[in-house]
């Protein structure tokens, strides 16, 4: 044994028993390498290799809208480098907060009908760091009525704070809701943490219905509008704009990284809630503020969407077309009211090999969804059609689905 050596740690055979298990459960994850041509967006090369002979055409992107690939957004990214540089340099507080932070966090609250808006660098960043500052705060004895459904990024920060109480309420289930906060004693502090839509099975929620029984309850809302902002209301307010109950919702959360497909979080609230969030937040003040290379095209981006009916209206044509070809083909799928379009295989080996062969067999790229996300016996191939699918697009993946189906 040399002068500097040790017996191996345990957790070096912790880890590879673990990644033995995983892989014997079919849970191994594996990164598909893949390049977007964002002049040819949903069409990828594989890997490094530049419009190589057997383009992808890609299925599952979050990137709703295909914003990322706007030419007005893109040139507001490279103008932003040109002029600034290429990172902040630091946090907001000490490396100075930009003006156009500032602008975005504007145009974030107006979005929303909030009073201000808060930056993170990513949702789930803007999920955990908020929550968790707002369960820990008032002495900590707080209790959450968390959704079964909600994002990992929520139940971690719930999670976080360890001093208050978490209760579960079934997905979606008001009577359950009631009866929890019913049970609850009157005088704790009270939160419910739900989402507008959620992205595995592409069900909505009732908002309007959940901020009565906050009200009933005296209860604050806390809303991911993750997987809705861009898409839907009027101007891309999310559900709770096309429900029009955004102003009943206390704390509404999002993300630039889907339908304004660019990069990073923001919470939205009355003025006191985001100053509190912003002075103890530490998942904000502890992290480099994101560059004006991703805030100037975030920006571009929100002003687009919100001006520009046409992406939202072809997006749902093209999400209504599928559906439509789909059942015509006699393969299973979730039908919602939403954009997200699940395709059930329900084993998860089964959904990785079908996932595999489509891209190997017929050059398409289609997540395969399997267990923690979801339940097991639930595994399935997660398709968002955005406005750019064509036709001709969809009927290569329909024939393709049911072929290996």
């Amino acid at each position: 044994m040399t002068e500097h050596a040790r017996p191996a740690h345990p957790f070096y055979a912790y880890c590879q028993t673990a990644l033995q298990e995983i892989e014997e459960q079919g849970r191994y994850r594996r990164f598909t390498s893949l390049s977007r041509r964002s002049s040819q967006y949903p069409v990828y090369d594989q890997g490094n290799i530049k419009q190589s002979e057997k383009p992808v055409t890609v299925w599952s992107s979050n990137d709703y809208l295909g914003m990322g690939v706007e030419p007005e957004v893109m040139n507001a990214a490279i103008s932003a480098i040109q002029e600034y540089g290429a990172g902040s340099g630091g946090t907001r507080n000490i490396a100075g907060t930009h003006p156009l932070h500032v602008a975005l966090e504007a145009e974030l609250a107006d979005l929303h009908g909030k009073e201000a808006g808060l930056l993170f660098v990513s949702g789930y960043v803007s999920n955990h760091a908020s929550l968790q500052t707002i369960l820990t705060s008032m002495s900590g004895d707080w209790i959450t009525f968390s959704d079964q459904q909600n994002h990992a990024s929520m139940i971690a920060g719930i999670k976080g704070a360890k001093n208050s109480q978490c209760i579960i309420f079934k997905h979606n289930d008001l009577t359950d809701l009631e009866e929890k906060l019913a049970s609850a004693p009157a005088s704790a502090p009270k939160l419910i943490a739900f989402e507008s839509v959620y992205s595995m099975d592409g069900d909505i929620a009732d908002i309007g219905a959940i901020c009565a029984l906050a009200r009933k309850y005296n209860a604050l809302t806390y809303l991911d509008e993750v997987h809705a902002v861009g898409l839907y209301g009027n101007q891309g307010g999310g559900i709770s704009e096309r429900d029009q109950v955004a102003d009943q919702v206390d704390i509404i959360e999002g993300t630039l990284a889907k339908g304004f497909g660019v990069h990073g979080g923001y919470v939205t609230a009355k003025k006191e809630i985001i100053e509190y969030l912003r002075l103890a937040a530490s998942g904000f003040i502890f992290t480099t503020a994101l560059p004006p290379s991703i805030v100037a095209p975030a920006l571009a981006s929100i002003k687009l969407v919100r001006q520009q009916h046409w992406r939202r209206e072809k997006l749902f044509e093209r999400v209504h077309t599928f559906q439509k070809k789909l059942k015509a083909a006699g393969i299973p799928f979730i039908q919602t009211e939403s954009h997200i379009v699940p395709v059930m295989i329900g084993d998860a080996e089964r959904c990785k090999e079908i996932s595999r062969r489509l891209l190997d067999e017929y050059a398409l790229y289609a997540t395969p969804i399997n267990y923690p996300t979801v339940p097991k016996g639930t595994e399935r191939l997660r398709l968002t059609p955005n406005p750019f699918h064509t036709d001709t697009m969809m009927n290569d993946m329909v024939n393709a689905l049911k072929a290996l189906l």
